[in-house]
């Protein structure tokens, strides 16, 4: 067999025997570390520490590992808006615990005869957990149950899904108070304007001026009372026509 050293450096091809010795010499045990090679390869080391390394080893590898976990959640095609929001909710921390869910919708009795309303459930769900979770499985119908499968999204993956919510809940705010400020813009300008749409209201006493001047101009057109006038002419003439009258027979 081939013998490598607890140095690490190789000793050469030796006997069983020899290798066994050498490492009894040294207070160490000899270890074969490949037993498909021609010849075997062994090595003298501290077999103990040579378990705990390879075990140390092995945990840093399930670290890094991701254990992939499928959670459920079943819904009925007339779940109410209560229901509805629980187990959206339990959806909701399963993908924040980096699992997938399975939803499934089930049908009775003659509820399967409408899988609209089931995929209508499934699409809802999906359309408002699009930031945490991708569709791995679309809505498919198998026999009474519909199911559809999410997926951890790859920010969720990342860790950075609270950070991407809240800059697009500070877009969105944003953009509501732009939103905001465009709407009332054009109720300032309006505003401004008014005086100076009122303005010829202010020159309306000026047009008016004229009027009341010549108010009384036509009022002074009267002055020598006509009326007056043609009403004592009436009164007086009778008088000396029956003063001719009477004065008639005085004649005879």
């Amino acid at each position: 067999m081939r013998v490598i050293g607890d140095d690490g450096e190789q000793v050469g091809i030796m006997k069983t025997e020899d290798a066994l010795r050498l490492a009894q010499e040294r207070e160490l045990d000899l270890v074969e570390v490949a037993a498909e090679a021609r010849p075997p390869v062994c090595r003298i080391l501290d077999y103990s520490k040579y378990k705990y390394e390879i075990a140390q080893k092995q945990k840093q590898a399930r670290k890094h590992q991701q254990q992939i976990v499928i959670r459920e959640i079943k819904f009925r095609p007339k779940i109410a808006q209560h229901d509805y929001d629980t187990k959206k909710g339990h959806v909701e921390r399963f993908l924040r615990h980096k699992d997938k869910v399975k939803i499934t919708i089930m049908f009775r009795g003659r509820e399967v005869t409408h899988p609209e309303r089931g995929r209508m459930i499934l699409d809802r769900l999906a359309e408002e957990l699009t930031d945490l979770a991708i569709i791995e499985q679309r809505p498919n119908l198998d026999g009474r149950n519909m199911t559809m499968m999410l997926g951890p999204s790859k920010a969720v993956l990342a860790g950075t899904i609270d950070e991407e919510l809240a800059a697009k809940a500070a877009a969105a705010e944003a953009a509501a108070a732009d939103a905001a400020a465009t709407v009332s813009a054009p109720v300032a300008d309006g505003d401004a304007e008014a005086p100076a749409d009122e303005a010829p209201a202010d020159e309306a006493p000026a047009d008016e001026a004229p009027s009341a001047e010549s108010a009384p101009a036509a009022e002074a057109a009267p002055a020598a009372e006509p009326a007056p006038a043609d009403d004592a002419a009436p009164t007086e003439t009778p008088a000396p026509a029956e003063a001719k009258v009477e004065s008639a027979p005085a004649a005879e």
